[in-house]
C-alpha cells in the first residue's frame, strides 16, 4: 500500500497546474522541434527521465542524510508517527486549498527552455530536471511534507522516491507515446487532465487528514490517555 502511496503521490504532482504546465510546455517544444515523431518519443522519454532522476536523487540523498545522523535517525524512529500524522493534515489542507502559500521556485526563461528541447538527448534531460527543480506549493508538500516522511517510516522507504519519480513522469510518457502514435489532439487530451486534477486533489486531501487524524489519535492522544 505504502508504494502505490508514493506512485500515487508523483501521479498527483504531475496533473497539478504548476507541474502539468511545464510538462504540456516542455513536450509542446519537442513536438515543434522535432519532425519524426519516434525521436518525439525518444525525447520526451529523456525528459521524463531527468525529472524521474530528479525526484528519486534528492529523495535519497535527504533520507540518507536524515538516517545516518544518530541522533536524528532515534528523534525519527521515536517520533516520526506522531510528526506524519500531524504533517498529513497540513498536506491535506493544502490540498483542499485552506493553506495558499506563494513559491518562486527555479525558472528559465523560454529562449532557454526551447534551446534545451532542441538540443537533443541531453538537452531534454536537462529540461527535466530544471522543470522538477521548479517546486510550486503543492509539488513541495506532496514531496517533503508527504513522500519524505512515509520514507522515513518505512523499511522500504529508499524505494519511494524512484516510484514518486515514475508517478510524475507517467503522463508525459503517455502524451509523448500519443504523439509518436500520431494521436490527435494528443495535447488537448493531456491539458484535460487539468479538471480532473481538482477533484484528485480533493479527494487526496481528505485521505490525508483522515489518516494524518487516524495517526494524531493512536499514537498522541492515546498515548496521553493510557498514560494518565
Amino acid at each position: 500500500m505504502i508504494l502505490f502511496s508514493a506512485l500515487w503521490l508523483g501521479i498527483l504532482t504531475s496533473i497539478s497546474p504548476c507541474p502539468l504546465a511545464t510538462n504540456i510546455a516542455a513536450v509542446s517544444f519537442l513536438s515543434k522541434r522535432i519532425s519524426h515523431p519516434k525521436k518525439v518519443f525518444a525525447f520526451g522519454m529523456a525528459y521524463t527521465f531527468g525529472r524521474m532522476m530528479t525526484y528519486a536523487v534528492l529523495g535519497v540523498i535527504i533520507i540518507l542524510s536524515l538516517v545516518s545522523i544518530p541522533s536524528i535517525a532515534n528523534f525519527f524512529q521515536e517520533y516520526m508517527n506522531k510528526i506524519l500524522g500531524l504533517l498529513l493534515i497540513i498536506v491535506g489542507l493544502f490540498l483542499l486549498d485552506v493553506f495558499k502559500i506563494k513559491m518562486s521556485g527555479l525558472a528559465i526563461s523560454q529562449e532557454k527552455q526551447q534551446s534545451l528541447a532542441a538540443s537533443g538527448i541531453g538537452g531534454s534531460f536537462a529540461l527535466g530536471v530544471i522543470f522538477a527543480l521548479s517546486f510550486c506549493p503543492i509539488s513541495a508538500s506532496l514531496f517533503f511534507g508527504s513522500l519524505i516522511p512515509l520514507a522515513l517510516s518505512s523499511k522500504v522507504g529508499i524505494a519511494l522516491p524512484f516510484l514518486y519519480g515514475l508517478g510524475t513522469g507517467l503522463p508525459v510518457i503517455i502524451l509523448a507515446l500519443g504523439i509518436a502514435l500520431g494521436v490527435t489532439k494528443a495535447s488537448f487530451w493531456f491539458k484535460k487532465m487539468s479538471s480532473l486534477e481538482k477533484y484528485t486533489k480533493k479527494i487526496t486531501g481528505i485521505i490525508f487528514i483522515l489518516v494524518g487524524l487516524y495517526y494524531v489519535w493512536t499514537h498522541i492522544l492515546l498515548t496521553l490517555i493510557i498514560r494518565r
